[in-house]
C-alpha cells in the first residue's frame, strides 16, 4: 500500500518536483552558510518527499543525538529568524491540505502535506528516517514519558 501511495504521489501529483525544489532551495541555503541549519532541514524534507509513505520526519533531539553546542545555538538563532517564513509556509500548506481533502483523488497528497507541516514550520534539526526507525523513536519517547510518571 505504501508503494501505491508513493506512486500516486509522484505520477499524477508531481511529488518529485516538490522534492527537487526543496533540495535545490536547501542546497542554496547551505551554500550561504548563514542559512545552513534551514538548508539541511530542507534537504532532509526533500528526502522525505521522495518516498513520503515509507519515511517520516523526526527531530534529532528525539534520536538522542548530542549536537555541537555552538551549532545548536546558531540553529536556535536561525530558527527565530525563520519563524515568520515558517508560519507563512505552514499556513499555505494547511490551506492546500484542506483544499486537497475536498477531492477524493487529492487525499493521499493532502496526507503527505499534513505530515510535513511541522517541517515546513521548523526544518531545523529534522531528519528523514524510515517508518521502522520513526516507530522505534516514538516508542522510546513514550517509554521515557511513562517512566517519568512512575518515579
Amino acid at each position: 500500500m505504501r508503494i501505491l501511495g508513493n506512486i500516486l504521489w509522484h505520477i499524477p501529483f508531481c511529488g518529485f518536483m516538490s522534492a527537487l525544489l526543496c533540495f535545490l532551495l536547501g542546497g542554496l541555503l547551505v551554500l550561504t552558510v548563514v542559512g545552513a541549519p534551514i538548508g539541511l532541514g530542507l534537504i532532509q524534507l526533500s528526502k522525505f518527499l521522495l518516498t513520503p509513505f515509507s519515511c517520516a520526519m523526526v527531530s534529532k533531539s528525539d534520536m538522542d543525538a548530542s549536537p555541537n553546542k555552538q551549532w545548536e545555538t546558531f540553529g536556535t538563532v536561525v530558527r527565530i529568524l525563520y519563524f515568520p517564513v515558517g508560519v507563512f509556509l505552514a499556513v499555505v500548506a494547511a490551506f492546500q491540505v484542506v483544499g486537497l481533502f475536498v477531492t477524493i483523488v487529492g487525499i493521499p497528497v493532502a496526507l503527505v502535506l499534513a505530515k510535513s507541516l511541522g517541517t515546513f514550520f521548523n526544518p531545523v534539526g529534522k531528519v528523514c528516517v524510515s517508518r521502522a526507525v520513526a516507530n522505534e523513536v516514538a516508542s522510546r519517547k513514550a517509554k521515557a514519558q511513562l517512566d517519568g510518571y512512575s518515579s
